[in-house]
């Protein structure tokens, strides 16, 4: 089942269920998927590779909004962007543990035959194609960093 059916299926779910808040992050996440596809070309249907990344970067949106909006003591809005999130996650594939994007990262490192916090870019444009919608780019920076000295 490709994400936008999935999608439409859980929209009519939260309708008949009055679950506002889920209804509305659908429809926003629905909203954005359409905009990617009128921009490609009306014709065009997305990919899972273009969907899930769609999906990533209203999850990035949302966790940027979460840390200003939690800077400016803003809690209530801190809530909502909560709840979104965890709507959204759903959606996204499992998320890789720790131990598992150390383990990638290492092996990327190897890979590309990385020496020093110098070859950086290299490891990490090497390691997101590998762990896209599993990890967020903060994390696999962290890990990185934390094993190129």
């Amino acid at each position: 089942m490709s994400l936008l059916e999935r999608l439409n299926s859980d929209m009519k779910q939260a309708m008949k269920e009055k679950n506002k808040d889920k209804l509305n992050v659908i429809r926003m996440v629905k909203a954005s998927l359409q905009n990617e596809v009128i921009s490609l070309g009306n014709n065009v249907t997305l990919s899972a590779d273009q969907e899930l990344t769609i999906l990533t970067r209203e999850v990035k949106q949302r966790k940027d909004s979460l840390l200003e909006f939690e800077k400016a003591g803003r809690d209530d809005l801190v809530d909502k962007l909560k709840q979104e999130l965890l709507i959204l996650e759903e959606y996204l594939p499992q998320q890789l543990s720790e131990d598992e994007l150390l383990e990638i990262v290492r092996a990327t490192i190897s890979e590309v035959g990385a020496t020093s916090k110098a070859d950086m870019g290299k490891v990490m444009s090497a390691v997101m194609p590998k762990v896209k919608g599993q990890a967020d780019g903060s994390s696999v920076n962290k890990a990185v960093a934390s094993l190129l000295k």
